[in-house]
């Protein structure tokens, strides 16, 4: 599979497996995408969480938010990350230290870790 793009039904798959999603770099300002994103999927009836260290102990849109992934009390069935490639690796290491952990890790289209992908030992499809 590559993945520069998935279809509608991919994604739409995905997107009803998951009830309960962790934003990491959800944005406070309405501008931003992640504030969008994170709105939309509120809006359509998933449980969201918020994950910001700037907006920690907060609330966004009625959410509670948390600084970190390892803060949040309940399971999550997907982290969705709207970080940069660069600060991606480690909150992906945090995800899969959940316990339980999460079915998802999802990542913007465009984000990705090279060195990672080609390493032997990787633990999850999209790197």
């Amino acid at each position: 599979m590559s993945h520069e793009s998935y279809d509608d039904t991919y994604i739409r798959g995905i997107l009803n497996t998951v009830k309960t999603i962790a934003m990491v770099g959800v944005s406070a300002k309405d501008s931003r995408p992640s504030y969008f994103a994170f709105k939309y999927l509120l809006e359509r009836g998933y449980r969201m969480i918020p994950v910001n260290p700037g907006l920690a102990d907060k609330d966004l849109l009625g959410q509670k938010a948390y600084a970190r992934l390892a803060d949040i009390p309940e399971p999550v069935d997907m982290v969705d990350i709207f970080r940069a490639s660069a600060f991606v690796l480690p909150i992906v290491e945090e995800a899969l230290k959940m316990q339980p952990r999460p079915r998802v890790v999802w990542m913007q289209l465009g984000i990705r870790n090279d060195a990672r992908r080609r390493s032997p030992n990787r633990t999850a499809s999209r790197w």
